[in-house]
């Protein structure tokens, strides 16, 4: 068997490489340039996009909430609305019951609130209009968003016993509301400050009728969902005395009474009793779900936190401008 005869490299002259060569640079060093601008590019590009990022984080939310007015009388209409005898003949009567009372109310009535809620944009123009007397903070705002189809009557410290959530949440149901259905926002928000001043007078609200309009099912949703969790949280402690049955009677019976007595609807607060009735009766079927804390009823018109710290608004009618007054998110609100 004869065995192949070593190959012999020759290096050329010299003592240069073997690498092929092109232009006279090495390809690997040909590669090494041209894939470096590539990389640097790269990273500056990744660098210009984390600071647009960054910037876009901080601008778009500033600039996309809705911009508190400025405080130019006791009636701020931006929709054109009212009439220019509404709005005079409702700035007579406010300006009235602040020279009798000393208690200021204001109406203010917007496009839109978006993309903030109703309760976030009052509580901002609450804390920069200061309405109501300083230190006595007996201030009121009503404020309508007439493209959202929302208002809400935001409540100073001062007037929170008074002009509680549930009865500021009559006055919109059964007062505002029904005339906004039907077109006549002015009269809706004539007969609402009518009854705001009333209620702060010291009058009380009538026998809550038992066909109050609850508007649609989003103001519905959030009375379901405290039901669910007071069937087994509640619900819990009832079973755990009485057994399952007359347990699951008990909290229905006890969510059905709280219902009538806060919302005024038999027929709502018999659905809501018997929806809990059947919640804690099943309840213990489904073990893994456990009993859970009680909800706050407060639902649909929960209020934002408190601030402050705004300059009150300036006035070009009548000179007319908040008092110093506080908030801390009390009142209620509505949709039609």
């Amino acid at each position: 068997m004869r065995l192949a005869s070593p190959t012999t490299v020759i290096p050329r002259e010299g003592g240069e490489s073997s690498t092929p060569r092109l232009l006279g640079r090495p390809l690997a060093s040909l590669e090494y340039w041209i894939a470096r601008p590539s990389r640097a590019m790269t990273a500056r590009l990744w660098r210009a996009i984390a600071v647009v990022t960054f910037l876009l984080a901080f601008v778009l939310p500033a600039a996309a909430d809705v911009a508190v007015p400025e405080l130019t009388g006791r009636v701020v209409d931006q929709t054109g609305t009212l009439s220019s005898g509404d709005i005079a003949a409702l700035t007579q009567k406010l300006r009235d019951f602040e020279t009798r009372k000393g208690s200021q109310i204001a109406v203010l009535i917007v496009p839109t609130t978006q993309p903030e809620t109703i309760e976030q944009f009052s509580i901002r123009v609450a804390e920069a209009w200061k309405i109501g007397r300083k230190k006595v903070d007996d201030g009121a705002i009503l404020v309508v968003a007439k493209n959202d189809r929302h208002l809400r009557i935001e409540v100073g410290y001062g007037l929170e016993g008074v002009l509680t959530d549930v009865t500021s949440r009559r006055i919109i149901d059964e007062i505002i509301t029904p005339k906004f259905r039907s077109g006549d926002f002015a009269g809706g928000i004539s007969d609402g400050v009518d009854r705001m001043i009333r209620v702060i007078d010291g009058e009380p609200l009538p026998v809550p009728s038992p066909t109050v309009n609850f508007g649609n099912l989003d103001d519905l949703a959030p009375l379901f969902i405290v039901t669910l969790f007071a069937s087994l949280g509640v619900g819990g402690f009832f079973r755990a005395m009485l057994g399952r049955l007359l347990g699951s009677l008990a909290t229905g019976g006890v969510i059905a009474v709280l219902s009538w007595f806060i919302l005024g609807s038999f027929s709502i607060a018999l659905a809501l009793g018997a929806l809990g009735f059947v919640i804690g009766f099943i309840a213990d079927l489904f073990a893994a779900m456990g009993p859970s804390s009680g909800s706050s009823r407060r639902g649909s018109w929960s209020s934002g936190s408190s601030g402050g710290g705004w300059s009150s608004g300036s006035s070009s009618s009548g000179g007319f401008s908040g008092g110093g007054g506080s908030f801390g998110g009390g009142g209620a609100s509505g949709s039609w």
